[in-house]
This record gives C-alpha cells, structure tokens and sequence, in this order.
C-alpha cells in the first residue's frame, strides 16, 4: 500500500514531496520540502479556539526556501520553481506554528504539542523509497480539481458529416423512383388506347345506326316510319336557293336550274329541272316549265316552282347567253369534262375543226362554254342538254372567288340587269358561299326526274324534292288538262317547239316525246276510249287531219300521244 500520503509519514520524515501540478505530458509534477513542524488542526482549535480557521493562515516563512522539486517523469530532473504556491490553497498557521510546514491534506499532521513523536526516519525512507516508481496518485489521492467552464450551446459547432453509403443511397433512390415513373407513363399510356379505342368504336356504332336510320333499316321502325323522320330533319335544315334561267339569244329556248346552299349541312346542290316540268300558270290553267318562263316571266314561274316543289326560292338569275361568256373569261376560263364534241357555229365548211372536243378536263373559255351549255346532238332528249349546261354552272362556282367582295365586282362588272328580288351584292355573297363548297368537293349537281306527263314520281319527292329542297312535290291535277306527248319526226328542230306552243294555247298538257326517225305522215294516238274525242280535238288544234287519229298505245301516262311526221306544217296550226 502506497502511503506517501499517510497521516503519520507526513508528520515526521526529514524529507517530504508535495504536488505542484502536472507536465505537458500529463505527468505529475513533486517537490521536496523540508518539513519542521507539524500541527494538528484540531489540537489547534482546542488551544485557540473555535475562530480558528485552518484554510485562512497568513505569512510564509521569511528567510527560507525549500529545495528544488524533481520531476521524476522527466528523468528525475530540478523542476520549475513555483514559488510558495499551494495547490490545495493553504498557508501556515498564524501563531506558534513552525512557518514553511506543508499542509496536510487530511488534516493529519501532528502539532509540535501532541507529544506524539512519529517515526520520521522510517516513513522518509520509505517515501524515499517509494515515490519514484509512481506514476501518479494512488486512488486514495484527490487529484486537484481542474475550474469548470460553463459552456453554452452556440459555442457548438455541428458538422454534418457526408455518409459513406449516401450515394448508393441517393443513387437506389433515383431508381426506384423512375422505374415508378415508368410504370405510371405506361398505365396512363395503356388508359390512353383505351380510351381512344372505346372512342372509335363509339363512332363506328353511332355512325352505322345512323347510316340504318336514315335508309330506314332499323329493326322495328317501319319505312314509312323512318321516310316521315328522314323528311322531318330535311325540312328542318337552313337552306338558301336561287333559280338560275339561261335564254339563248340565238338559238332560243332555255334552260333551268336551282343553286342550293344548305347551311345546315354545308352542302350545295345544283338540281337540274327540265322544261317538260308541269307547273300552274296564273290563270289556273297547266302549263311547262318552258312555257312558264317565256309566258309568266320570272316571278309567276318561281311562285310557280315553289307550289310544285313546296320551296322557297330567293330570287330569279336571268342569264343571257352573252353575260354566261363573259362570266366564264372573267373567272379565267373553266375546267369541264365533255361528253360531245361542239361544231364551231363560225365555221364556213363541214368537218373542220369542233369548236369543243370530247374528254377530260377540257379548258373553255366564254364562247366555248356557251356552245357546250347549249348544244342539243340531233335525237337528243333536252335532258342531255340540260347536264351540259349543269356542268358549266359547276365549273364556274369552283373558278369563282370565294370572298364576297371579289363575288359581288365579278357580278357587277357583268352590268346586267337582275330582278329586283335579287341585288348584285345578294347573288355576289349567294355564289362566294357555293364556290367555297365547290372548291371542297361539297357541291354536287342532281337531276330532277320528270315524267312524260310532266308530273314528279315519287322518287323525285324522296331523293330530290325532299332530301335536297326540304320541300314537298305537288304535281298539278292531271284531270285539269289533257296531257299530250308529242314526239318529233319531222327532221326539223323547231317544230316540236312550235307544236308546243300551239298545244299550250289550245288548253292541253305538253310532254316532250323527243325525236324520233323521220317519216312522212303524222299520227295521233289514244288509248282509252273516253279520250277519242281528246284526240280529235289535239289532231284538229296541230293542223292534222281526222285520218291520222288512231287507237293503240299512247307512251308513259299520257292521254294522248302524237308523231309529227313531215306533212305536219305549224303554219295550220
């Protein structure tokens, strides 16, 4: 047991060692002094009192110095002096105390008065002895406490130290996160097609039941069901229509047409009716559609258009030949696929040149395409006319411009003269529209079919009349008038004009027959009984004698059917 700091071996060695600190190595550091006296704090209390205060003694011993301390981690070498200082912080005892004794830590030293004479040679020699193999305090030694510091939070410092793993971390993050994302683009991807899909097939349905609806194929609807629907949407529709009458100043007769532009639908149509059509005149009495624009002009022949086909036309376009011309250079000539070649009506001698050849996409200037408009072949019915006419019509709404403006100058510099109900402006921004659809493909051209007796099939009520006009057919009362179909055998053109005329005049129905092989007597022709007497009378108003009335059978539905033959003269008419 180490006890270099025992109570007794304190008191009486010759020889003492205190420690004054510790070295920059964390060495404990000694000193030798030379211990005189010692005293007992209690027996000093005992002799003085109780006002003694063992920690608050005054006074070094004067005159003497204590020997050099040795620092035995360094080798055994002198250590720094340090003066008088006490590294317990006590001082001699004032007052019969030996001066320069050294304090006992435990308050164990023996006062001179004690009479207690410890063994001083003794424990000095064993101190001797023992302290240079101490490496420090033995555990029973209170090391001198170091001063506390009050240290407050931001004198801290926090470093955040990167960890080793981070990036592996950051990196395992990122993946994970654009796998996710992936995963989600290819959901919403594979949604998408759904979708889309499911659209389509919606609009495959959708536009295949309409497609049943509207041919009245539905399964539980009946025809006439599904034909009074068709006709109520048509009829429901916005449409703005224009009658268009070309007159050929030189070879005459004219020719019809309706322009329609349904805004509902953003079609157009050009429907093209023959002159054989019945109409109403304003007298009551049945007349043509031919016999109605000479005769009527253009206001009794559009009311009269409007009974028959239940619409509402806008205004009359009276085209002259002359102004059809300079329409079509004004527009910069049009593009017509022809059916026939056109004999120039110049030419001196036979088989020159034709004025308009036959075949595809045939460039016509003004004078070109009023010779294919109204050119009629030998034989031809004047439906074959009336198509060439429509296709010149279709040629000049594509070359047309299709703003309104440049519409309304192009009509204006015609300087023709149009009906009151229809203003340059008005039919300028009328054909811009069309040209428009035309130049789209969305305008087409339709014939309406007439019958031989001049009335609409029911054909014509549905497909035409209906589906196009948005009107409804009301052919006149046959019973009104004696219809009559006069077929020209004559070899001469005009006369079947002219017997037209004089029909007319007489109170009778015209239908064109057409032109039929040449022969040379005429024959009038009824089938029923009941109409021998007509047939007289139709025989007696063309000049023809009673002989040429016979009983056979008449063509289509009319009462009476007549073959001008060449001894028919229209001046006995």
């Amino acid at each position: 047991m180490n006890d270099r700091y025992d109570a007794g071996a304190a008191g009486y060695g010759a020889d003492q060692y205190e420690l004054v600190g510790y070295d920059e190595y964390g060495q404990p550091v000694y000193r030798q002094v030379q211990t005189q006296q010692t005293y007992d704090p209690y027996t000093q209390q005992h002799q003085q009192g109780y006002g003694y205060d063992p920690y608050a003694q005054q006074g070094q011993q004067q005159g003497q110095q204590s020997p050099p301390a040795y620092d035995y981690g360094t080798g055994g070498q002198p250590a720094p002096d340090y003066g008088s200082y006490d590294p317990y912080g006590t001082a001699t005892h004032q007052g019969g105390a030996a001066q320069g004794a050294p304090h006992d830590p435990y308050g164990q030293t023996a006062a001179g008065t004690t009479g207690r004479q410890p063994r001083v040679a003794e424990q000095t020699a064993r101190q001797t002895a023992h302290i240079p193999q101490q490496a420090g305090p033995d555990h029973d030694q209170e090391a001198p406490a170091e001063p506390q510091r009050d240290y407050h939070t931001e004198q801290f410092a926090f470093v955040e130290e990167p960890d080793a793993n981070s990036e592996d971390v950051i990196d395992w993050l990122k993946f994970t996160e654009n796998r996710t994302e992936r995963r989600e683009e290819a959901r919403r991807r594979a949604r998408g097609r759904i979708v889309a899909l499911v659209v389509v097939l919606a609009l495959v349905v959708a536009g295949g039941v309409g497609y049943l609806w509207y041919a009245g194929k539905l399964p539980g609807l009946s025809s006439e069901d599904s034909k009074a629907g068709t006709a109520t949407a048509a009829g429901a529709q916005k449409r703005d229509v224009i009658v268009v009458h070309l007159h050929d100043t030189k070879g005459g007769g004219t020719s019809t047409a309706l322009l329609v532009d349904n805004t509902t639908t953003e079609r157009g149509t050009t429907v093209l009716v023959p002159n054989s059509l019945a109409l109403t005149s304003d007298d009551g009495t049945t007349t043509t559609l031919a016999k109605s624009v000479e005769d009527d002009g253009s206001d009794g022949t559009r009311d009269a258009l409007d009974t028959v086909l239940g619409t509402d036309i806008e205004g009359t376009w009276r085209l002259d030949t002359p102004y059809l011309q300079n329409l079509v250079d004004l527009v910069g000539n049009i593009d017509v696929d022809t059916d026939a070649e056109v004999p120039d009506p110049a030419a001196k001698k036979k088989g020159e040149a034709p004025l308009v050849n036959k075949g595809r996409d045939q460039t016509l200037s003004g004078k070109m395409a009023v010779a294919y408009a109204t050119y009629r072949a030998p034989g031809e019915a004047q439906n074959a006319q009336l198509e060439r006419f429509g296709q010149v019509m279709q040629g000049v709404l594509r070359k047309m411009s299709s703003d309104p403006q440049a519409a309304t100058t192009t009509i204006q510099t015609l300087a023709q003269i149009l009906d009151p109900s229809l203003t340059d402006k008005d039919l300028g921004t009328f054909l811009a529209g069309l040209s428009d659809l035309a130049k789209g493909g969305d305008v087409k051209t339709d014939l309406l079919p007439v019958q031989n007796d001049g009335t609409l099939s029911a054909q014509a009520s549905a497909r035409v009349v209906k589906n196009v006009l948005g009107g409804t057919a009301k052919s006149p009362d046959k019973d009104a008038a004696v219809s009559v179909s006069v077929q020209n055998a004559t070899g001469v053109k005009d006369n079947t004009e002219k017997a037209r005329v004089v029909l007319l005049n007489g109170g009778f129905t015209f239908l064109e027959g057409g032109t039929g092989t040449a022969r040379t007597t005429s024959q009038v022709v009824y089938a029923d009984a009941a109409d021998k007497a007509n047939a007289a009378e139709v025989a007696k108003t063309l000049g023809l004698s009673a002989g040429s009335v016979t009983k056979g059978k008449t063509s289509g539905s009319a009462d009476v059917s007549v073959v001008l033959g060449q001894d028919y003269k229209p001046s006995a008419g």
